[in-house]
């Protein structure tokens, strides 16, 4: 007696359409147990999630490798799409702030989705959504901590710099000001030198280029020519080096005899020879020897007692 042929409803989609069911070209014949989904990525998310308990479970039960297998999976990914966009949109601020791709994030929030349909399992009789959502979110955290951050901090400060943010933000609400260092370390109870710490390493989350015009130079108008922010970086001056020396060396200088000052101007500041100094204050070479190793030995115990 031949049996009846199954009537396959159509699945409602977000535009409301009805699109027809293309032949199972390639498709297990075991598939056909399984509604049509010819528009995954237009499932309504309450279709999606009824649909997806009969896929779910198919899925176990299939052999993985096989075309069926391949078909019942991705069909569950992209009906699922759903929520990847909406755990992403809880990150768009930060993903702003990073300078990160909102597609970027669908399309890691998606790794996450597709870990949690590997792991489900349907005997536990647990929502989908209620094991995709933690697996999507922490997928997406995860990409933020290892590969947003302009240099390598370690995870420690960067999940205080998280802490610190939403702090600074309670608190801002609270005393109509912005909170200060002990205030801080007080509402999260920690010591304030770490309070520090994580406020100093927030500073490697983003990074600028030293090519960029300086934000003063865009506020002049067009018109007039635009400075690098590197041209306006100091450099290190070595001559900095000396200034401390020359400060200690100053009184020790007003110290000594006028004579002994001038022998010194004239071979250290005019660059004149031994020779050349004794002729210009009529003694002997030898004279002036002796005199410049008794004062600077003299300066030099001076500078090392200071």
């Amino acid at each position: 007696m031949p049996r009846p042929a199954a009537v396959a409803h159509p699945v409602r989609t977000t535009d409301h359409r009805a699109p027809a069911c293309p032949p199972a070209v390639g498709r297990e014949p075991s598939a056909e147990a399984l509604p049509p989904v010819p528009h995954a990525r237009e499932v309504s998310p309450a279709d999606a999630r009824e649909l997806s308990r009969l896929f779910l479970a198919r899925l176990r039960a299939l052999e993985e490798g096989t075309r069926e297998y391949q078909y019942v999976r991705n069909t569950l990914i992209e009906m699922n799409l759903s929520l990847v966009r909406f755990a992403a949109r809880r990150f768009r601020s930060r993903a702003a702030g990073g300078g990160v791709e909102m597609d970027d994030i669908v399309q890691v929030g998606t790794i996450g989705l597709i870990k949690a349909i590997d792991r489900y399992d349907p005997d536990r009789e647990v929502e989908f959504s209620t094991l995709a959502l933690p697996y999507i979110t922490g997928e997406i955290k995860r990409h933020f901590r290892d590969t947003t951050w302009a240099v390598h901090v370690p995870r420690r400060l960067q999940e205080l710099r998280t802490e610190l943010a939403k702090a600074q933000e309670v608190l801002t609400d609270t005393l109509r000001r912005a909170p200060t260092v002990k205030e801080l370390a007080g509402h999260l109870g920690l010591p304030e030198d770490e309070v520090v710490d994580g406020m100093v390493a927030a500073n490697g989350y983003t990074s600028g280029s030293l090519d960029l015009a300086c934000e003063a130079d865009e506020t002049q108008g067009a018109g007039r020519p635009t400075r690098p922010l590197a041209d306006r970086l100091g450099d290190t001056d070595p001559a900095m080096e000396l200034f401390e020396e020359f400060h200690t060396l100053a009184p020790l200088l007003k110290e000594l005899d006028p004579r002994d000052r001038q022998i010194l101007s004239m071979r250290f500041g005019q660059d004149k020879t031994q020779s050349e100094i004794g002729a210009a204050l009529g003694i002997s070479q030898m004279q002036v020897s002796r005199l410049l190793s008794r004062t600077l030995s003299r300066l030099r115990e001076g500078m090392l007692a200071s």
